[in-house]
């Protein structure tokens, strides 16, 4: 069994001296390889110690999560713009819109959204969407901007039918991860009715862990719950599951 973690935030505190025996126990489930979604500058750096610790199996993407837009807010899109222009990189992300935690800066992180969506077009690169509490506030502004340059990822869904029709017209994959085994979501019975061609695997580590490990810190392992999850709603096998939608990761990322 094959299987790509498409989100996860391995180089976070939360793995400190741990990521030798985290990796392993991803490695012991089948997990091929591990994207890493970037925060802000100040997590730059840890992300790369990863991918150069561990070549071929962490792949960092560059963007300016939608949390960390602030007063400095051009001066994090300036540095993340640079690293954009200094090496590859598989996506944009995670970018977007969060309005769970504070509105404040609503209109900078439309603003900045609106930009980073527009350098993945340039670049031709993917993007992976965060959008807590945000739906109507994100599809305002991919439906302004989009293209046939624009693709990529809304991960950590959490939302309805309607949303992931939306999104499915959009042309973008869908990101699921341990909601899906929480008994008070309703996202199982939201994920029965999407073609598996549409979905992609996540963890969102250290956050959200999965039944039967939910209140633990989540590692990139534990993705074999959420494909079990999606298997026994589908009634498919797990086996299908993986590799279906690993199939879809590389198609987003690249192989």
């Amino acid at each position: 069994m094959k299987l790509i973690d498409t989100h996860a935030h391995i180089y976070l505190e939360e793995f400190d001296g741990e990521v030798p025996q985290v990796l392993q126990n991803a490695k012991e489930v089948g997990i091929e390889r591990i994207y890493l979604p970037n925060i802000d500058t100040g997590t730059i750096e840890a992300m790369f110690r990863l991918e150069n610790d561990y070549p071929g199996y962490f792949y960092p993407m560059m963007g300016l999560h939608p949390t960390s837009v602030k007063e400095d807010y051009t001066d994090q899109l300036e540095t993340i713009g640079k690293w954009l222009n200094e090496r590859p990189f598989p996506a944009i992300g995670e970018i977007g819109i969060d309005l769970y935690w504070d509105d404040t800066y609503k209109n900078e992180q439309e603003k900045a959204f609106e930009l980073q969506l527009n350098w993945a077009k340039e670049k031709g690169l993917p993007v992976v969407i965060h959008s807590r509490e945000s739906f109507r506030e994100i599809f305002d502004v991919v439906d302004r901007v989009n293209d046939e340059r624009l693709y990529g990822i809304f991960h950590s869904f959490a939302g309805n039918a309607d949303d992931a029709q939306h999104i499915i017209e959009l042309g973008f994959k869908i990101g699921i991860n341990g909601i899906v085994t929480f008994k008070n979501s309703t996202l199982d019975e939201v994920v029965a009715g999407i073609d598996l061609d549409h979905l992609v695997l996540e963890t969102d580590s250290p956050f959200l862990a999965p039944v039967p490990r939910r209140g633990k810190r989540n590692e990139s392992a534990y993705l074999k719950y959420i494909a079990g999850k999606i298997a026994e709603v589908k009634e498919l096998s797990i086996e299908e599951v993986a590799d279906r939608t690993t199939r879809n990761a590389l198609k987003i990322f690249g192989s």
